[in-house]
């Protein structure tokens, strides 16, 4: 990694340190220690989404005008204001405006990290620098929530203050941080800001970059096939895997914080071993076996719920699906995220990360909603449900991949094809024939 790349990584993992420290802690801290009640605590999760939602759209185009630099760091410190002062909050007004500030912040810092991640990195090593991206980023959570799980008091609201002020301190960090990065700046940057000039004098008559997007089919593939992974995964881990975990697999509700560890240590041990194993193969294919480990997870979270076997063996059936949802997203991290780069127009490159990071935001606001109350009622429905989401994830990524061409579907043949570029032998040429000796003159 370049310095630019180095002091990226470093600001991301940082801030998920400090998000670690509040995350699992969130709901409780609203409705418990500020006993503000579980609707509000509800609310200020919901309103913690809507945020995200609302400032996405106009993220992408912003990012792409003015770069994600200025983007990130405007993100940021409206996350830190956002933390210290949901830290603070003492009403419910406070605590709701504090959720919009965190939310939206935070919603805007993920396609702008993505971006200068794209900026300093070329289409053959964005694979591992996606990787390494995910890799810190859950390590960061990991310790982060380790640490303030010792903190945490629910009869002292003086150490949740102290978990939020530590965020809102990650963030400014993160801020300061990517403020000393040099970005270089793509050729295509100037002329996406002419276009956006012309589009708004209405010059271009073909529409923006909604339109174009729409007009991608690959793209608009890749969004659904997102949608389906996180609402499948990650829009069920703490709503519907949990309250089918707690209610059909009678697992203590403490199991659930070892689940999560489980499932991240996964994701930090195995990264680099699957990143060896899937960047010379094609996304396509590596994005359908997950698919199918997924299939397999949520069979064995239907075996500890309806298996009928002991306590002991359904507690280790659950954290084991915890475990294979971690491998599933360990091989994501360097397909799915570079691929959208990889489809973005050199101009577009932020408006793609947004919609996706949209898409996302979409997902893990549905997931819960529908995830929550069958996983609490219908356990059989619901463990078939998302077996065939998790199937239909192995479908939609091997169609995805008859639109991607070769290099977008295995990057590795761009630099397989420069390595052979630079070792082939040159062609012997035959050696010139030598200029006939001149005579000497004769003496008339």
């Amino acid at each position: 990694m370049g310095a630019a790349m180095r002091r990226i990584q470093a600001g991301n993992a940082l801030s998920a340190f400090g998000l670690g420290f509040t995350v699992p802690y969130l709901y409780v801290y609203v409705a418990q220690v500020r006993h503000l009640g579980a609707s509000t605590a509800g609310a200020v999760l919901a309103v913690f989404a809507l945020a995200a939602l609302v400032v996405l759209p106009f993220t992408g185009r912003v990012i792409d005008r003015r770069g994600p630099l200025p983007v990130l760091v405007t993100g940021a410190v409206l996350a830190s204001m956002g933390a210290l002062a949901m830290g603070l909050s003492w009403s419910v007004t406070t605590a709701v405006l504090s959720a919009v500030l965190l939310g939206a912040g935070t919603a805007v810092m993920q396609p702008a990290l993505a971006t200068m991640i794209v900026w300093c990195s070329t289409p053959s090593t964005r694979t591992r620098a996606f990787a390494t991206q995910f890799f810190l980023a859950n390590l960061g959570l990991g310790v982060g929530g380790l640490i303030g799980g010792q903190i945490v008091d629910e009869s002292r609201p003086g150490t949740f203050t102290l978990l939020f002020c530590v965020e809102a301190a990650m963030f400014l960090v993160l801020a300061a941080i990517a403020a000393t990065v040099r970005l270089p700046r793509p050729t295509a940057i100037p002329r996406a800001v002419k276009n956006a000039e012309n589009s708004r004098n209405g010059k271009n008559a073909k529409g923006g970059g909604v339109r174009t997007m729409l007009g991608h089919r690959a793209m608009v593939q890749l969004c659904v096939l997102g949608f389906v992974v996180f609402f499948a995964c990650y829009g069920q881990f703490e709503s519907g895997l949990a309250a089918y975990g707690t209610e059909a697999a009678g697992i203590d509700p403490s199991t659930l914080g070892i689940a999560l560890a489980a499932n991240t240590a996964v994701i930090v041990v195995a990264q680099f071993v699957v990143l060896r194993l899937v960047e010379r193969r094609r996304r396509s294919r590596v994005i359908a076996a997950v698919g199918l480990i997924w299939s397999l997870a949520w069979l064995v979270a239907g075996f500890a719920g309806l298996g009928h076997g002991s306590r002991t063996m359904a507690t280790a059936a659950f954290i084991s699906t915890y475990a294979l949802f971690g491998l599933g997203e360990a091989m994501l991290s360097p397909t799915v995220a570079p691929l959208v780069a990889d489809l973005a127009p050199e101009s577009m490159v932020g408006q793609y990360n947004s919609a996706f990071a949209l898409v996302k935001q979409l997902a893990l606001a549905v997931g819960p909603a529908v995830g929550g109350p069958m996983g609490a009622t219908l356990h059989g429905p619901y463990i078939v449900t998302f077996v065939l989401f998790s199937l239909g994830i192995t479908v939609l990524a091997l169609r995805l991949g008859r639109r991607l061409t070769p290099v977008q579907d295995q990057p590795s043949l761009l630099s397989a094809s420069r390595l052979v570029a630079r070792h082939r032998p040159e062609t012997a040429e035959p050696a010139p024939t030598p200029a006939p000796a001149p005579t000497p003159a004769s003496v008339g």
